[in-house]
């Protein structure tokens, strides 16, 4: 199925090249970009480990250039798009650059702060601005992509341990036993 240019599976395609960006260098694969009056004006992918930043999250990035070409901290008129729900820090700081809208792929159940764990763009004494907030869009694919990361990267650090001698190297040297 062929999305509209201008759709929110559109845009959602597009923030999932700035994830493909994430992997390529390494880093969990969430991309976001922002659009207003639709058109892409900022796009920002995952870089914690390549900026050594914790706080350097798609969105964060994403809202930091949207803020910019727009020459403002308000995103009034905006919609973020992103592959992943948004965690508490960035949630936080969608609600004081205010876009209208958050659109996002797979929610997250542990961290997500838009619906999943808890939600801070629709709290309940509000907070100073309110997004409407769209969930689910491309979703499965969204998850595809960050669970086969999290599976590659497990493997890689059991294949690393086994390396350095702290695991056995088969299951008959640990008696058999099924590996983690």
């Amino acid at each position: 199925m062929m999305e509209m240019p201008g759709s929110d599976e559109w845009f959602m395609r597009q923030a999932m090249k700035e994830a493909r960006k994430a992997l390529a260098r390494g880093e969990v694969p969430i991309g976001a970009v922002v659009v207003r009056d639709g058109h892409v004006i900022a796009r920002g992918w995952n870089q914690v480990e390549t900026l050594k930043d914790a706080t350097a999250h798609a969105e964060m990035i994403a809202l930091t250039a949207a803020q910019e070409a727009l020459g403002d901290w308000r995103l009034e008129g905006c919609t973020l798009y992103v592959t992943k729900e948004p965690c508490p820090m960035c949630a936080g700081a969608i609600v004081h650059c205010r876009p209208d809208r958050v659109v996002f792929g797979c929610p997250d159940a542990k961290t997500g702060a838009a619906g999943g764990w808890i939600n801070l763009l629709d709290s309940n004494p509000p907070l100073n601005h309110r997004c409407e907030v769209q969930s689910g869009v491309l979703g499965e694919e969204c998850l595809y992509h960050l669970q086969q990361f999290f599976r590659e990267a497990r493997l890689l650090a059991r294949e690393k341990r086994k390396q350095a001698g702290e695991l056995p190297s088969s299951p008959q040297e640990d008696g058999g036993k099924a590996p983690e």
